[in-house]
């Protein structure tokens, strides 16, 4: 009987390399969700940032020392021209980005601050003498673990139970970020 050179790989290799591919693939895909949902959160916060921004900028030099009640007002630009307060990306109230959910209103405990005619991109709603910012994961432990508010005061508050509520209370679970 003669032999035949055979070439190539038997099945059972190739199983035994489909299963090694399969249990690095199955190390690997956790970390990157992780990974993702960190860069989620990074990105919340920088959001809540560029508001904290925006809004001192609008309070100096638009709105006589009040705050917008809304991300579409701080995205109005002046009527003298140049750019909005904050980046367009952030154009309404409920945007999605990166994951997360963000919302701006006044603080409920402000008061209105001057008029609407005063303002120098005329806003939808008077400006307030207070304001608060919110960024909630569009889906919990999955885009996000973690809750962000900010308010006035310019610090970002995390929470990782619910939702931060307006005025933000500094109790339980709700802490400022690190």
């Amino acid at each position: 009987m003669k032999m035949r050179n055979s070439k190539g790989f038997t099945l059972i290799e190739l199983l035994i390399v489909v299963a090694i591919i399969g249990i690095i693939a199955a190390i690997a895909v956790p970390g990157l969700l992780r990974a993702r949902m960190s860069g989620n959160e990074a990105s919340a916060i920088g959001s809540l940032r560029a508001i904290n921004s925006g809004q001192a900028s609008f309070s100096s030099s638009c709105a006589s020392g009040g705050y917008a009640g809304s991300l579409a007002d701080l995205v109005k630009v002046p009527t003298s021209g140049g750019q909005g307060f904050i980046s367009p990306d952030l154009n309404s109230n409920g945007v999605t980005k990166s994951g997360y959910t963000v919302t701006l209103a006044p603080n409920s405990t402000a008061i209105p601050v001057g008029t609407i005619a005063a303002t120098c991109n005329a806003p939808a709603a008077i400006p307030s003498s207070e304001y608060w910012a919110k960024a909630d994961p569009v889906t919990l432990n999955g885009t996000g673990t973690r809750y962000f508010a900010t308010d006035t005061r310019g610090t970002i508050f995390q929470d990782t139970a619910a939702t931060i509520g307006n005025p933000i209370v500094v109790a339980g679970t709700v802490k400022p970020v690190q």
